[in-house]
């Protein structure tokens, strides 16, 4: 393996300095509670970890210097992007992938296909700053799949959406403008989607090496939880593929950048209200209000952006005290 191979870029590149002559760079490949592992030009290696080093500082993808000789962990490099979240009663968000290119949100065309949650999934991947495709699976299991398709595709300006069998070789192809030589995707999802069963595909995993899978229930369409773990697999095309856990829960924290690409017909009319802190609910001159009554503007749509814009609101910390003494704290709950 090359470093371009495994990601590396002039990104990284100007990040070293002549102290940093010899030391050799690792990717990331998996995160446990205790140990690390990294993919370099020499395979794969056992990260060592100094011990004032905590590993939920670092996520799958990250790129780290390491002794060439001990392989023991020296320092992380700046992130060009990165993928978290927020977890209940957790006092810092979880790291869940680093330096991605492309995130495939994965549904499928059956009852799990909620666009409510696509849009939790789509704005979490454009505040990080990474591109976004909708990966409807279990295409070849329903009559029509286009209702899919057009409601995937309305949830946000431009977004790219496809639809694939997980288990035919055909897929690989189907995704293989985000996955050529040197590009990192993530996979998230629910359980049960199919996940798992794409990455066995674009990484043609032998049947010992096949990541476990498990099938949707058929009384409510949710999935078991197969994937523990983040790990780094390499696909078939060249590229780089991070599985993730699934999650069926998805709190929005701090993606206030991310709501505004997702909700653009909303945020483009913003500043045309009246009001400049409109709440787009019943103030007079409210110019998002005037496009619903136009019919320009779903209901239902500016619904949705309502309650992820609060929850948003009240979940992202603020800083409080004066100046040199800020401290980040809950905002409280939202009026």
């Amino acid at each position: 393996m090359t470093l371009p191979s495994l990601g590396w870029a002039s990104f990284f590149e100007e990040q070293l300095g002549p102290d940093d002559s010899g030391q050799l760079p690792l990717r990331v490949a998996t995160v446990h509670r205790s140990r690390m592992t990294g993919l370099s030009t020499i395979g794969t290696v056992r990260v060592g970890l100094p011990a004032h080093v905590n590993t939920a500082q670092f996520a799958v993808g990250d790129w780290v210097l390491a002794d060439p000789q001990s392989h023991l962990l020296i320092r992380r490099l700046e992130r060009r992007s990165l993928l978290e979240r927020q977890t209940v009663g957790a006092r810092v968000p979880q790291l869940i992938a680093a330096n991605l290119d492309t995130v495939f949100i994965v549904t499928s065309c059956n009852d799990d296909f909620n666009p409510a949650r696509l849009e939790r999934y789509l704005a979490l991947a454009n505040e990080a700053g990474t591109r976004a495709v909708i990966v409807l699976t279990k295409a070849d299991q329903t009559p029509d799949p286009a209702p899919f398709l057009e409601q995937a595709a309305a949830l946000q300006r431009g977004l790219e959406v496809v639809s694939v069998n997980a288990r035919s070789p055909d897929a690989v192809g189907v995704l293989a403008p985000w996955s050529g030589v040197g590009q990192t995707v993530a996979l998230i999802g629910s359980s049960g989607v199919g996940k798992s069963t794409l990455l066995n595909t674009l990484a043609r995993k032998s049947e010992d090496a096949k990541q476990a899978t498990g099938a949707i229930r058929e009384d409510d369409a949710k999935g078991r939880h197969t994937t523990t773990a983040r790990s780094l697999h390499k696909i078939e095309t060249g590229g780089w593929i991070i599985d993730t856990p699934g999650m069926r829960t998805l709190h929005v924290s701090d993606v206030s950048s991310g709501l505004e690409t997702l909700f653009a017909e909303i945020t483009e009319r913003a500043p045309d209200c009246r009001f400049r802190d409109c709440t787009h609910m019943h103030e007079p001159g409210c110019a998002v209000q005037a496009a619903v009554a136009a019919g320009e503007l779903d209901l239902a749509r500016l619904d949705r952006w309502r309650k992820l814009h609060n929850e948003n609101l009240q979940n992202t910390p603020v800083e409080t005290g004066a100046r040199g003494n800020r401290k980040s704290g809950p905002r409280g709950k939202f009026r």
